[in-house]
């Protein structure tokens, strides 16, 4: 796969906070990324990569996630209006929007209530209903997670400690901290709690919402959509395909990062 340095984030205000925002650049078509939970935008560096230079990605760093500032509230009236207001400030739309887990949620809700910022939907791995019954355990339990350690690894194996087979995800979400030496996690767990809980939810209104084309993406061992709960997605929702990624969970990109660009890439150069 291509590879791509990641740049640094740009800052901008928007709606009074100040946001970070990974611009990969290029001379291609601008696409908006969103992503999920414990998520920064420079997580897109892969697909940004794999689609220059027909596709110019610009990640978004979520509401108490990454290098943007503040806290809450976390709902999803704030999320899709937080990047309402990006796509504004930049004069673009409509734009594809590709994204991850609770970004997804809000992806498709822009899509719906924004229907001129939106051109289209790559939504990874969530579903219309977020919560019990449809998702069995949707809230991940980070409460008293450790937030620094002495370095990379001694930060890993504390996450580790709670549980996590994996920390890396998680670990794209830590830095050096300048004023201890050690690392620290950019997200505070109780932030996230608390996103998690109001992003927890009936959305059905807002997937039904736009008709824009939709490519929806469901890892084989997802905990966080169903299939059957997919194919019903898939089935009431026009111009929408199902695309199923064998022994994938959640984070497909990161599972089968090669199918994934790959999807995704196909996705956009039909549009």
């Amino acid at each position: 796969m291509t590879t791509m340095t990641v740049p640094s984030p740009d800052f901008v205000m928007l709606r009074g906070r100040r946001f970070a925002v990974t611009d990969f650049g290029g001379p291609g078509d601008p696409v908006l990324a969103l992503h999920g939970h414990f998520g920064r935008g420079r997580m897109y560096a892969p697909l940004a990569a794999a689609l220059a230079p027909e596709r110019r990605v610009i990640a978004l760093d979520q509401r108490g996630h990454g290098l943007t500032g503040g806290g809450g509230p976390f709902t999803l009236d704030e999320y899709v209006a937080d990047a309402a207001a990006l796509l504004r400030e930049l004069g673009l739309g409509p734009v594809p929007v590709v994204a991850h887990s609770t970004g997804a949620v809000g992806a498709y809700a822009l899509a719906a209530r924004h229907p001129d910022l939106v051109s289209a939907l790559v939504v990874e791995d969530i579903g219309a209903v977020t919560d019990r019954p449809v998702v069995s355990h949707p809230v991940l339990d980070v409460s008293g997670w450790p937030t620094w350690a002495v370095d990379r690894e001694k930060l890993r194996a504390a996450i580790e400690s709670r549980g996590i087979p994996d920390a890396s995800y998680f670990l794209d979400s830590a830095e050096p901290d300048p004023q201890s030496g050690g690392w620290r996690l950019l997200f505070e767990p109780s932030h996230m709690m608390a996103s998690q809980q109001a992003m927890c939810g009936d959305f059905w209104d807002d997937w039904l919402g736009s008709s824009c084309p939709a490519l929806l993406m469901r890892g084989e061992h997802s905990s966080l959509l169903p299939p059957g709960h997919a194919h019903e997605m898939a089935t009431r929702r026009p111009n929408t395909r199902l695309r199923e990624f064998a022994g994938c969970g959640h984070w497909i990109h990161d599972d089968a990062p090669r199918p994934y660009t790959r999807a995704v890439r196909s996705f956009l150069s039909l549009l």
